[in-house]
């Protein structure tokens, strides 16, 4: 947790008066993702599991199918680049990829073609109950050590109906999600029929990660907006948000929500 995190002296001032104390606050760091030669973008990130957030920026991007096309990954973590060759089709150089600059924190950076824009429905009959969803968001809510150091950064988490699989933590709401299917593409953890969890709130870009990658449920403690709420419905994905407590508003798909 070191790396990512720093403190730095403060004047606290409360209705007692003042005093010199220290905060710990989150790292940021800008990151250069490499692709066969090419600079791609440079993105604002926390620290740590850097080789995850670019896989999985490629993957979500549509710029990357799977391992099997990668090449060779090198990282250098002190200019903050990681070079990624990977197998070109020979229609893939054909394709014209615009920037669109997202809802993320930090303003995320996203690439698509008007091919590409739509996504595959997600057909996946899985159903979790209201009682597991609330344990999963308690113990999700507990599970990051630089939240509860700095209140800095979003969290994201895969998950089956009963567990946290796979968990990860960034400044960006974007690359937390992009850092867990970055290691499930690497570890060969499968997605489909998984359950994401995320701090963030759940937007269009968000969405189009999730159903690239066949997860039919996804679940915020914070709000969506409203092109989430249409896409989640469009795409046949569970959306579940404001968890908090034993309270959660189930906005699409809800037969996937078994009774408690």
């Amino acid at each position: 947790m070191e790396s990512e995190i720093e403190r730095f002296p403060v004047l606290r001032i409360t209705q007692e008066g003042k005093s010199n104390t220290e905060e710990t606050v989150a790292r940021e760091f800008p990151v250069t993702i490499i692709l066969n030669d090419e600079e791609l973008v440079t993105m604002l990130c926390s620290p740590k599991d850097m080789k995850y957030l670019a896989i999985g920026f490629l993957a979500s991007e549509g710029l990357l199918e799977s391992k099997d096309d990668i090449r060779r990954v090198l990282i250098d973590d002190e200019r903050g680049v990681v070079r990624v060759e990977v197998a070109v089709k020979e229609s893939a150089q054909e394709v014209v990829f615009k920037r669109l600059i997202t809802s993320g924190c930090g303003r995320g950076a996203s690439f698509y073609s008007t091919a590409d824009v739509h996504s595959q429905k997600v057909e996946s009959q899985v159903k979790i109950s209201a009682k597991n969803i609330f344990a999963l968001a308690n113990e999700f809510q507990h599970g990051s050590q630089v939240y509860l150091a700095t209140h800095g950064v979003h969290s994201a988490a895969l998950c089956n109906t009963n567990q946290i699989l796979v968990f990860n933590e960034d400044i960006g709401r974007h690359n937390a999600i992009d850092k867990i299917f970055g290691k499930c593409l690497l570890e060969d953890i499968v997605t489909a029929d998984g359950i994401m969890l995320t701090s963030g709130r759940i937007t269009s870009e968000i969405l189009h990660k999730v159903a690239k990658r066949g997860v039919p449920i996804i679940i915020s403690i914070s709000a969506p907006t409203n092109l989430g709420v249409r896409i989640a419905d469009s795409l046949g994905i569970t959306l579940v948000s404001g968890v908090r407590g034993k309270k959660m508003n189930v906005y699409t798909n809800d037969f996937r929500i078994a009774e408690l």
